[in-house]
């Protein structure tokens, strides 16, 4: 049996350029004008291909744990080269049954002369499916992490503009608050405040919460961390749009807002502002 696998898998390796020249003959047209269009010439295509059969053959006689490292850094660098260039999923696994077919197409009638049991078959089988397996989950988790990090930054982007900073007179910003003000939203308030005020060179900022449904004791102790963190940069932050709801809710709690720069409209804001 040992003899027959490792007599399998030399054939393969030694005719691995030709059988990965023969899997590129094989693709479907769709499959080929699609790799056509990605950066790879034919002769890089060729040698990945090329690559990845060998492995196949070494699989059949070779070091197990040697051969499944092989595999991994094969597929991480086909699914990275996939995504950068476009290729989609579907067809990149697509390609995975390619290999299937040449290998067993170009060996069936020498195996049937040879006579080897269908036992034989069973084995090689037995160890070249998993490898393959790995290459499709690996592939998947590749494009799983792609499509994560697109995701993180387009929710980036997203919090990014839920918190505009507009200017309205020279050193002097107002950042409109809408929805609910948990800790992390605190924390990108925070961070976009500090950045956005030391980039504009800003004096003051006025803080609108006419967005804000309700607030509580955290919320309160939030606010009161980005006015503090603002005035150690030399930024001046007022409030304004406290919601009468929130103003009770505020003295129910018995919350300490008086230490705060409030006013009770946007319009007196900026009327005092126009006074100085």
């Amino acid at each position: 049996m040992e003899f027959e696998l490792q007599y399998i898998g030399k054939k393969i390796v030694e005719n691995q350029l030709k059988l990965a020249q023969n899997l590129g003959s094989i693709q479907d047209s769709e499959y080929r004008e699609r790799l056509r269009s990605s950066n790879a010439s034919e002769e890089q295509l060729i040698d990945w291909r090329s690559m990845l059969i060998s492995y196949l053959g070494e699989s059949l006689y070779g070091n197990k744990q040697e051969i499944e490292k092989k595999v991994k850094d094969w597929a991480m660098m086909i699914g990275e080269y996939s995504i950068r260039n476009h290729v989609r999923l579907v067809d990149t696994l697509r390609a995975l049954t390619y290999y299937r077919s040449v290998i067993w197409d170009a060996f069936t009638e020498e195996l049937e002369k040879r006579q080897f049991a269908a036992i034989t078959m069973l084995d090689v089988s037995k160890k070249i499916d998993p490898l393959l397996d790995s290459i499709t989950e690996t592939f998947g988790d590749e494009f799983e992490k792609h499509n994560k990090n697109l995701m993180n930054i387009a929710y980036s982007a997203l919090e990014e503009l839920s918190v505009p900073i507009v200017p309205v007179y020279e050193n002097t910003a107002i950042v409109p608050v809408i929805g609910e003000i948990d800790p992390d939203r605190a924390k990108l308030i925070m961070d976009i405040t500090l950045r956005e005020s030391t980039k504009l060179n800003l004096k003051v900022l006025i803080i609108d919460l006419s967005g804000v449904p309700m607030i509580d004791e955290t919320a309160t102790h939030k606010i009161g961390e980005i006015i503090n963190a603002l005035k150690l940069t030399g930024v001046e932050a007022i409030l304004t749009g406290i919601r009468p709801r929130i103003a009770q809710t505020i003295i129910r709690l018995g919350l300490d807002f008086q230490s705060f720069n409030i006013r009770g409209s946007l319009r007196q804001i900026l009327n005092e502002l126009q006074a100085r």
